[in-house]
Protein backbone atom coordinates (compact mmCIF):
# COMPACT_ATOMS: atom_id res chain seq x y z
CA UNK A 1 0.00 0.00 0.00
CA UNK A 2 1.45 3.10 -0.82
CA UNK A 3 2.17 5.40 2.17
CA UNK A 4 0.75 9.56 2.86
CA UNK A 5 2.89 11.41 1.98
CA UNK A 6 4.12 14.34 4.38
CA UNK A 7 4.76 17.71 2.75
CA UNK A 8 7.41 20.52 4.32
CA UNK A 9 5.38 23.66 5.26
CA UNK A 10 6.87 25.35 2.42
CA UNK A 11 5.22 22.65 0.10
CA UNK A 12 2.15 23.11 1.30
CA UNK A 13 2.05 26.99 1.36
CA UNK A 14 2.79 26.99 -2.17
CA UNK A 15 0.79 24.31 -3.00
CA UNK A 16 -2.26 26.80 -1.93
CA UNK A 17 -0.76 28.80 -4.65
CA UNK A 18 -0.95 25.88 -7.43
CA UNK A 19 -1.55 22.29 -7.32
CA UNK A 20 -1.23 19.98 -10.60
CA UNK A 21 -3.08 17.88 -12.06
CA UNK A 22 -1.42 15.70 -14.92
CA UNK A 23 -4.73 14.62 -17.34
CA UNK A 24 -4.67 12.08 -20.09
CA UNK A 25 -6.34 12.53 -23.36
CA UNK A 26 -9.65 11.99 -23.32
CA UNK A 27 -10.07 9.49 -20.44
CA UNK A 28 -7.17 7.84 -22.17
CA UNK A 29 -9.01 7.55 -25.62
CA UNK A 30 -6.24 8.69 -27.66
CA UNK A 31 -7.29 11.64 -29.46
CA UNK A 32 -4.57 13.83 -29.60
CA UNK A 33 -1.12 12.75 -28.40
CA UNK A 34 -0.69 15.64 -25.61
CA UNK A 35 -0.86 15.60 -22.07
CA UNK A 36 -1.45 19.00 -20.40
CA UNK A 37 -0.02 19.60 -16.94
CA UNK A 38 -3.52 21.92 -15.51
CA UNK A 39 -3.14 23.80 -12.94
CA UNK A 40 -5.68 25.02 -10.37
CA UNK A 41 -5.64 28.65 -11.64
CA UNK A 42 -5.93 31.03 -8.16
CA UNK A 43 -9.14 33.95 -8.22
CA UNK A 44 -7.73 37.19 -9.30
CA UNK A 45 -5.71 38.99 -6.81
CA UNK A 46 -5.35 36.02 -4.79
CA UNK A 47 -1.44 35.99 -5.72
CA UNK A 48 -0.56 39.31 -5.33
CA UNK A 49 -1.86 39.48 -1.63
CA UNK A 50 0.02 36.69 -1.01
CA UNK A 51 2.98 37.85 -2.29
CA UNK A 52 2.49 41.58 -0.82
CA UNK A 53 1.93 39.77 2.47
CA UNK A 54 5.41 37.66 2.20
CA UNK A 55 7.29 40.17 0.54
CA UNK A 56 7.98 43.57 2.23
CA UNK A 57 9.95 44.58 -0.83
CA UNK A 58 8.53 47.08 -3.27
CA UNK A 59 9.66 45.08 -6.28
CA UNK A 60 8.54 41.58 -5.03
CA UNK A 61 5.14 42.83 -4.06
CA UNK A 62 4.87 44.23 -7.81
CA UNK A 63 6.20 41.29 -9.05
CA UNK A 64 3.45 39.76 -7.04
CA UNK A 65 1.02 41.85 -8.18
CA UNK A 66 1.73 41.29 -11.82
CA UNK A 67 1.85 37.82 -11.61
CA UNK A 68 -1.56 38.01 -9.73
CA UNK A 69 -2.77 40.04 -13.19
CA UNK A 70 -1.13 37.40 -16.20
CA UNK A 71 -3.05 34.77 -13.63
CA UNK A 72 -6.29 36.65 -13.93
CA UNK A 73 -5.98 36.88 -17.86
CA UNK A 74 -5.32 33.19 -17.50
CA UNK A 75 -8.40 32.26 -15.99
CA UNK A 76 -10.41 34.45 -18.32
CA UNK A 77 -8.80 32.52 -21.31
CA UNK A 78 -6.88 35.60 -22.60
CA UNK A 79 -3.88 33.13 -23.20
CA UNK A 80 -1.49 35.80 -25.20
CA UNK A 81 -1.86 38.50 -22.91
CA UNK A 82 -0.73 36.09 -19.36
CA UNK A 83 2.10 35.44 -21.31
CA UNK A 84 2.78 38.45 -21.99
CA UNK A 85 2.27 39.06 -18.62
CA UNK A 86 4.29 36.23 -17.33
CA UNK A 87 7.27 37.35 -19.43
CA UNK A 88 7.83 40.82 -18.24
CA UNK A 89 7.61 39.29 -14.83
CA UNK A 90 10.46 37.06 -15.63
CA UNK A 91 12.61 39.54 -17.20
CA UNK A 92 12.16 42.58 -14.90
CA UNK A 93 12.02 40.72 -11.37
CA UNK A 94 13.37 37.99 -8.84
CA UNK A 95 12.06 36.15 -6.21
CA UNK A 96 9.06 34.18 -5.48
CA UNK A 97 7.17 35.51 -8.63
CA UNK A 98 9.45 34.94 -11.28
CA UNK A 99 9.97 31.58 -10.21
CA UNK A 100 6.04 30.71 -10.32
CA UNK A 101 5.81 32.69 -13.54
CA UNK A 102 8.63 30.78 -15.56
CA UNK A 103 6.63 27.56 -14.52
CA UNK A 104 3.58 28.79 -15.71
CA UNK A 105 5.17 30.00 -19.22
CA UNK A 106 5.90 26.68 -20.01
CA UNK A 107 2.45 25.22 -19.11
CA UNK A 108 1.01 28.42 -21.07
CA UNK A 109 3.37 27.17 -23.99
CA UNK A 110 2.36 23.53 -23.84
CA UNK A 111 -1.26 23.81 -23.58
CA UNK A 112 -0.84 25.95 -26.93
CA UNK A 113 1.05 23.30 -28.74
CA UNK A 114 4.51 25.82 -28.57
CA UNK A 115 6.63 22.86 -27.59
CA UNK A 116 9.92 24.81 -28.43
CA UNK A 117 9.04 27.93 -25.75
CA UNK A 118 7.36 25.31 -23.32
CA UNK A 119 10.53 23.10 -23.09
CA UNK A 120 12.95 26.93 -22.80
CA UNK A 121 11.09 27.45 -19.94
CA UNK A 122 10.67 23.95 -18.42
CA UNK A 123 14.34 23.65 -19.05
CA UNK A 124 15.20 27.24 -17.34
CA UNK A 125 13.03 26.23 -14.10
CA UNK A 126 14.94 23.08 -13.62
CA UNK A 127 18.11 24.73 -14.40
CA UNK A 128 17.88 27.66 -11.91
CA UNK A 129 15.07 26.21 -8.92
CA UNK A 130 16.19 23.06 -6.49
CA UNK A 131 13.92 23.78 -3.41
CA UNK A 132 10.23 22.73 -4.96
CA UNK A 133 9.84 19.47 -5.64
CA UNK A 134 6.26 19.56 -6.96
CA UNK A 135 7.30 22.22 -9.48
CA UNK A 136 10.10 20.37 -10.50
CA UNK A 137 8.32 17.39 -10.88
CA UNK A 138 5.79 19.23 -12.78
CA UNK A 139 8.16 20.71 -15.27
CA UNK A 140 9.89 17.10 -16.17
CA UNK A 141 6.44 16.05 -16.79
CA UNK A 142 5.93 19.34 -18.74
CA UNK A 143 8.77 17.81 -21.04
CA UNK A 144 7.34 14.59 -21.74
CA UNK A 145 4.29 16.28 -22.44
CA UNK A 146 6.57 18.10 -25.16
CA UNK A 147 7.80 14.85 -26.30
CA UNK A 148 4.16 13.48 -26.87
CA UNK A 149 3.25 16.04 -28.58
CA UNK A 150 5.73 15.35 -31.34
CA UNK A 151 5.08 11.88 -31.30
CA UNK A 152 8.43 11.17 -29.62
CA UNK A 153 6.91 8.62 -27.36
CA UNK A 154 9.56 6.74 -26.18
CA UNK A 155 11.36 9.81 -25.00
CA UNK A 156 8.53 10.94 -23.27
CA UNK A 157 7.97 8.03 -21.28
CA UNK A 158 11.49 8.31 -19.94
CA UNK A 159 10.65 11.92 -18.77
CA UNK A 160 7.56 11.03 -17.44
CA UNK A 161 9.89 8.01 -14.95
CA UNK A 162 12.12 10.63 -14.30
CA UNK A 163 9.15 12.97 -12.82
CA UNK A 164 8.49 10.32 -10.43
CA UNK A 165 12.20 9.96 -9.54
CA UNK A 166 12.44 13.30 -8.92
CA UNK A 167 9.48 13.40 -5.78
CA UNK A 168 8.90 9.54 -4.83
CA UNK A 169 5.65 9.34 -3.21
CA UNK A 170 4.38 12.55 -4.90
CA UNK A 171 0.76 14.01 -4.86
CA UNK A 172 1.25 13.14 -9.03
CA UNK A 173 2.93 9.93 -9.12
CA UNK A 174 0.19 7.60 -9.84
CA UNK A 175 -0.35 10.20 -13.34
CA UNK A 176 3.09 10.39 -14.35
CA UNK A 177 3.42 6.53 -14.16
CA UNK A 178 -0.04 6.03 -16.07
CA UNK A 179 1.82 8.79 -18.60
CA UNK A 180 4.40 6.73 -18.91
CA UNK A 181 2.88 3.52 -19.40
CA UNK A 182 0.34 4.71 -22.15
CA UNK A 183 3.67 6.19 -23.84
CA UNK A 184 5.66 3.11 -23.79
CA UNK A 185 2.51 1.20 -24.95
CA UNK A 186 2.70 4.09 -27.96
CA UNK A 187 6.66 3.37 -28.68
CA UNK A 188 5.66 -0.49 -28.76
CA UNK A 189 7.75 -1.09 -25.81
CA UNK A 190 5.51 -3.52 -23.31
CA UNK A 191 7.95 -5.29 -21.23
CA UNK A 192 8.55 -1.46 -19.91
CA UNK A 193 4.91 -0.50 -20.40
CA UNK A 194 4.10 -3.53 -18.50
CA UNK A 195 6.62 -2.32 -15.59
CA UNK A 196 5.05 1.07 -14.96
CA UNK A 197 1.62 -1.03 -14.44
CA UNK A 198 3.08 -3.27 -12.28
CA UNK A 199 3.98 -0.15 -10.12
CA UNK A 200 0.72 0.97 -10.49
CA UNK A 201 -0.92 -1.63 -9.09
CA UNK A 202 1.71 -2.23 -6.21
CA UNK A 203 1.29 1.21 -5.10
CA UNK A 204 -2.13 1.93 -5.51
CA UNK A 205 -3.93 -0.68 -4.92
CA UNK A 206 -7.80 -0.26 -4.44
CA UNK A 207 -7.89 2.81 -5.78
CA UNK A 208 -9.29 3.85 -9.56
CA UNK A 209 -5.73 4.69 -11.04
CA UNK A 210 -5.69 1.03 -10.89
CA UNK A 211 -8.65 0.54 -12.87
CA UNK A 212 -7.90 3.57 -15.41
CA UNK A 213 -4.53 1.78 -15.87
CA UNK A 214 -5.27 -1.55 -16.42
CA UNK A 215 -7.99 -0.45 -18.95
CA UNK A 216 -5.95 1.73 -20.75
CA UNK A 217 -3.70 -1.24 -21.19
CA UNK A 218 -5.82 -3.78 -22.31
CA UNK A 219 -7.26 -1.36 -25.09
CA UNK A 220 -3.86 -0.71 -25.90
CA UNK A 221 -2.71 -4.15 -26.15
CA UNK A 222 -6.16 -5.58 -27.63
CA UNK A 223 -5.59 -3.96 -31.17
CA UNK A 224 -1.91 -5.01 -31.35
Amino acid sequence: MHGKVKLSQREIKEDKFTSFVLTTREQFMESWQYIVIGVVVIVLGVAGVFFWMNNRDKQQAEAGAKLSTAMGEYQRNNVQVALLGLGQVVENYSGDAVEQATFMLGKLNLESRNYVEARKYFDSYLSKYSGNKLLRAASIAGLGGCLEGEDKYGEAAAKYVAAVNEYPGGPQEGEFQTAAMRDYLSANDLPNAQARLDEIRKNFKGTDKVYRAELLFAEKTSTR
